[in-house]
């Protein structure tokens, strides 16, 4: 029986994404609404990479991790719109091999950089605010330069070795239970066993998503021991450069928390729209908060933009 499940796993070319369901022709409804959101996330953070880049004021520290992470949205976003695009106009809802497993090389290694971008970005904070006098000898440009690769080149290489571990399964069915691939749905359906590859997800989530929290956590309780020893003005300064940081890091992991648990847990008992729209959260909203966030908030930004459109 064992040799005949995987003789059938070998004929596994295609995956049905089941999340979709018909709405007739209210689909061409939310295809245009999701392809202005797409648009919209595209300009948006283009517009804020081109600002930085262009302007010699904004390559500081601060504003070079905030480029990485607008180029994060960018490639976050181009990983989930153009299949769910396709998926919602088409009758049948399915994506070939390899298409599900480049998804899923996009989706994973876009949240792990997402959460290695808003660490380094915290440890700039906390020399900025903490040590403001050896700020330049601690943030040089060399050690700018290895945090954003490291930021980049560590997510690429451990997402090889996810999605090499699920490759050698064997599985025994192609349906998925979501509008989009991802790796632990993929998994579900082996039927070999898969200790390994639940070893090495939960020791990925731990090293992708706990280590920075714990990270960052640290940073900031050192950050706000200093603002509030301060004075007023100290207080208000770097609580309106952290903000916007704070409040990405926020909705970032309420969504990715969703996805974990979704994955892990059994929501059954969640409407499925719900489901569908809280498992989709970090890859459809996260782009598009960033950009106008920071965008409106840090008012270096919104200076060089006002008076490049008052011109």
């Amino acid at each position: 029986m064992t040799n005949m499940k995987r003789m059938n796993s070998t004929h596994v070319s295609y995956f049905k994404l089941a999340a979709y369901v018909d709405i007739g022709l209210f689909k061409y409804l939310v295809f245009v609404s999701l392809l202005c959101l797409y648009v919209l996330i595209i300009v948006s953070n283009l517009l804020l990479i081109v600002v930085i880049c262009m302007n010699r004021s904004l390559h500081e520290p601060m504003y070079l991790f905030l480029c990485s992470l607008f180029v994060n949205e960018l490639y976050g976003a181009t990983g989930l719109f153009p299949l769910l695009l396709i998926q919602v106009l088409s009758n049948v809802h399915v994506v070939y091999f390899p298409f599900c497993f480049l998804q899923i090389y996009c989706l994973y290694s876009y949240v792990c950089v997402g959460y290695l971008n808003l660490t380094a970005m915290s440890y700039d904070r906390y020399h900025a605010i903490c040590h403001p006098l050896q700020y330049n000898t601690h943030m040089t440009t060399k050690r700018v330069a290895a945090l954003v690769a490291l930021t980049w080149l560590f997510p690429l290489l451990t997402i090889v070795v996810l999605i090499s571990l699920t490759l050698r399964l064997h599985l025994c069915g192609n349906i998925i239970h979501k509008v989009y691939c991802d790796n632990f749905s993929v998994v579900k359906l082996s039927c070999s066993d898969t200790r390994i590859n639940n070893i090495y997800g939960l020791l990925y989530t731990l090293v992708s998503i706990g280590i920075p929290l714990v990270l960052i956590l640290v940073t900031y309780v050192k950050i706000f021991k200093v603002c509030f020893s301060g004075s007023k003005q100290t207080r208000q300064k770097a609580l309106s450069t952290c903000s916007p940081h704070l409040a990405s890091l926020i909705n970032f992991s309420f969504g990715v928390c969703f996805e974990v648990l979704q994955s892990r847990f059994d929501m059954s008992n969640v409407p499925n729209i719900l489901r569908v729209f809280l498992s989709s959260y970090f890859l459809t909203c996260q782009p598009l908060f960033n950009p106008l966030m920071y965008g409106l908030k840090l008012s270096k930004i919104r200076n060089i933009y006002l008076r490049h459109n008052s011109r």
